[in-house]
């Protein structure tokens, strides 16, 4: 599924993206490097049995590598305001790239849930989840400042759109994946559950904050790039 959205996005379109998301479950890794979202597994003798969306599978145990519970964080789904955490920093760095502050107010929901200490079991870290790499090539000495990290993040997620021609949805996949696997699958979302549910849940939770700020009930109006 791929969407091309300019930043001033209709709802309509992220909401045609956010579609309903299955229940948590855990990953299987498998040595491959595919990684499988099931609802439940069990072992027989040298395989295991994995219950998948649609049926089941059986892989041999020297095919799995790891089974990883899946990270869920319950996104903020209050509109962006001058009690939103962090909200100075983030309107900086939306103006500072050129980016919706309500996009990047999204990713940071979904990504730590404003915890600025957060770290990921793959060593992401901070309020935007910087994979250490990612925070040297973006100049970020310390991850775990909010400051250098919304700074950090929000200029990477500004070099995706710009290399994938403002879609928000391959650069959401990028962020999630990498850029590589984008590139590797055609610039197309790659076929990983994680990643999927990822851009889904951003396009949910983007959608839902751009809605209440356009519904004059809130009393409230969209930020300004």
């Amino acid at each position: 599924m791929r969407l091309n959205f300019p930043r001033n996005a209709a709802v309509a379109g992220l909401m045609l993206l956010a579609s309903c998301l299955p229940a948590r479950a855990d990953y299987v890794v498998l040595r491959s490097g595919a990684r499988l979202n099931v609802t439940g597994y069990e072992i027989l003798g040298d395989r295991y049995r994995l219950h998948i969306k649609g049926g089941v599978a059986e892989v041999p145990v020297q095919d799995i590598v790891a089974i990883e519970p899946e990270e869920i964080f319950q996104p903020s789904t209050e509109p962006l305001t001058e009690k939103t955490p962090f909200q100075k920093l983030i309107r900086d760095a939306a103006a500072r790239y050129n980016l919706d502050p309500t996009l990047i107010h999204s990713v940071i929901s979904i990504e730590s849930n404003f915890d600025p200490k957060a770290v990921s079991r793959k060593n992401a870290r901070g309020l935007m989840q910087l994979m250490p790499r990612t925070a040297e090539l973006m100049g970020v000495k310390d991850s775990f400042d909010p400051a250098q990290n919304i700074d950090g993040g929000s200029h990477y997620l500004s070099d995706l759109l710009k290399k994938y021609g403002n879609d928000i949805t391959l650069a959401l996949a990028a962020y999630n994946a990498g850029p590589d696997s984008v590139d590797k699958y055609g610039r197309r979302v790659p076929p990983y559950l994680e990643t999927m549910k990822y851009v889904q849940r951003i396009a949910k939770t983007y959608a839902k904050l751009k809605a209440d700020a356009l519904n004059p009930a809130t009393g409230l109006s969209l930020p300004q790039n």
